[in-house]
């Protein structure tokens, strides 16, 4: 499993805005989306590419085009969909598909309580959106029903990550892991301190879903 933590003055700037305490959704809403953009640049490196002659005004020349199958974008309701906007403007192409998952707060696991995602995901990279990865098993149980449908390559835009999480990932999805050999990639915009007692990130930035939408 690869980790990328985004180090860019603009990234830790909407980051630390967002950590605030005093921002307001509708700001909130507009930075988480600007981010999101500039970690889609970092997690979409090594998106596929297939080759394709084109002729510019002055000569003909070579390049590239996004090579099929399309990526598909998966956010995890209801705080991914704060990411998606930011993600498919870089990414206009792609599919999309969702997942509605929520935490149990109080076992901390993962309850799935939609899917609308392809049956057969054979030969598909897969951007999966969630903004924090706190204990990890939102994204594990995530990632793992995408490898059961055929996803060959996995990476998790985050806005916030931490230790604990990033330790299930990798127990999960790393070289020991029950699959090995699908990569998986975590992107995010920083590596926080650790879990509170009820599996907050600290410093974090309080409940995504709620400083996006405001608490239903």
């Amino acid at each position: 499993m690869r980790i990328r933590a985004v180090d860019h003055p603009l990234v830790a700037h909407k980051l630390t805005v967002l950590r605030n305490a005093g921002t307001d959704s509708p700001t909130f809403r507009r930075l988480a989306d600007e981010l999101v953009t500039l970690l889609a640049y970092e997690a979409t490196r090594d998106v596929r590419t297939a080759s394709v002659q084109i002729n510019t005004p002055v000569a003909p020349t070579s390049g590239v085009k996004l090579a099929p199958p399309k990526p598909l974008v998966v956010p995890i309701l209801r705080a991914g969909l704060g990411m998606l906007d930011g993600m498919t403007r870089l990414l206009p192409t792609a599919e999309v598909g969702f997942l509605g998952m929520v935490r149990n707060e109080d076992t901390l696991r993962p309850v799935t309580y939609a899917s609308r995602l392809p049956d057969d995901l054979s030969g598909r990279q897969c951007y999966v959106l969630d903004p924090m990865l706190a204990t990890g098993g939102t994204l594990i149980a995530a990632v793992r029903l995408l490898i059961d449908r055929g996803a060959d390559d996995i990476t998790c835009i985050t806005l916030l990550a931490a230790p604990e999480g990033l330790a299930a990932m990798d127990a999960a999805f790393g070289a020991d892991a029950d699959h090995p050999g699908v990569p998986v990639t975590i992107v995010t915009a920083a590596i926080d301190e650790r879990l509170n007692e009820r599996g907050y990130i600290v410093p974090g930035l309080g409940d995504a879903g709620d400083r996006l939408y405001g608490i239903v």
